[in-house]
């Protein structure tokens, strides 16, 4: 018994785009670098402290260019003077121009910050990520290790090693303070990297010979680069304020170089007397605090496609949503029906209505 099985057909071509059919190309779709810019730019708050960051870079390295006061220079004229054509924000208790001292603490302060922010974030996500994907014993020595610098009171560890730099170059601080500030992150990125690396594409580079810093560094990494950029943020303001408060205890930036820290320490005493000396650099802290704590919270919602934030409807949606809402003395839908089922209760309804009024 043989059976016959229908001829072989070749599949009907489907219909041409238009597009395609003039010989245009069709509208490539919209990048997730674009998307992103265009969530962000949605998000009121994170554009205000883009601005206030980019403003407060502006005034720190374009504010000394247009005073003729330098912050090292003395005015002998004018001790504790307050604000004033001459002086903006006023005199210190040498004579020192407030405005010029201010800037110069607030370049060192943002580029500590950044600086920091960027190192501490590349130590997690290195330490993190290679503990997870090697796993075994190079996994217990960096855990045992992130588990002994998170127990270690790093404040106390900075401060008693900062006069053993006394007279050396800044950047020794940043290595500091960016040695000290990675751990939890590195924790994060490890057990990221666990789900991460069983992942297919993971699985066929490693089939293919890929070696596997490459792996990390190339598809590992930048499948959690959302949350890498958002840590990064949040460190730069953390630096900041962690400067900022070893300079005011003496254990940050060393003289003759300045930070906002050491500008608000050393006019502490005579905040109460003459409170410009304690409120512009003191301001000045806060809106560095204020910028990127919006900025941060502008990326988290810009790279995360569930946060509230980066929903909108359309204005199509939009549209449509107020036309199919009742004007306000119109029956609704549900109210239409039921009069259509029982014809006999608008009478009793409108005389109860009529008695009512």
């Amino acid at each position: 018994m043989s059976v016959q099985l229908p001829p072989a057909t070749e599949p009907v071509p489907g219909p041409v785009p238009p597009s395609e059919a003039e010989g245009r190309p069709a509208k490539a779709r919209t990048s997730r670098l674009r998307l992103t810019v265009r969530r962000f730019t949605r998000n009121r708050l994170a554009l205000f402290g883009l601005f206030l960051l980019v403003l407060l870079f502006l005034g720190a390295y374009g504010g000394p260019l247009l005073t003729k006061w330098d912050y090292q220079q003395h005015d002998f004229m004018n001790f504790l003077a307050g604000p004033s054509e001459d002086h903006w924000w006023g005199t210190t208790q040498g004579g020192v121009d407030l405005f010029s001292l201010t800037m110069r603490g607030l370049q060192k302060s943002l580029i500590i910050g950044l600086l920091v922010g960027v190192i501490s974030t590349f130590l997690a996500a290195t330490v993190g990520a290679f503990a997870a994907y090697f796993g075994g014993w190079t996994d217990r020595v960096l855990m045992w290790i992130v588990d002994l610098l998170l127990v270690m009171p790093s404040f106390l560890i900075i401060a008693v090693l900062s006069p053993a730099f006394r007279g050396a170059t800044w950047l020794i601080f940043v290595v500091l303070l960016g040695a000290f500030s990675w751990m939890v992150t590195g924790r994060v990125v490890r057990s990221m990297t666990f789900t991460l690396k069983d992942r297919e594409f993971v699985k066929a580079a490693k089939y293919m010979g890929v070696p596997a810093p490459v792996i990390i560094f190339r598809h590992i990494l930048p499948s959690m680069a959302s949350m890498l950029i958002i840590d990064t943020v949040i460190q730069v303001g953390a630096a900041v304020i962690g400067e900022s408060s070893l300079s005011y205890f003496g254990f940050g930036v060393q003289a003759p170089d300045v930070s906002l820290g050491t500008v608000i320490a050393d006019n502490t005493t005579n905040a109460s007397t003459y409170p410009w000396l304690f409120f512009f650099p003191a301001g000045c802290l806060v809106l560095i605090g204020v910028s990127i704590s919006f900025v941060g919270d502008g990326l988290r919602d810009a790279l995360d496609p569930n946060a509230s934030g980066a929903k909108a409807r359309s204005p199509r949606k939009k549209k449509q949503l107020k036309q199919r809402r009742p004007a306000p003395g119109a029956m609704v839908p549900a109210q239409a029906t039921a009069s259509a089922a029982r014809p006999d209760e608008p009478e009793t309804s409108a005389g109860s209505q009529g008695a009512a009024s």
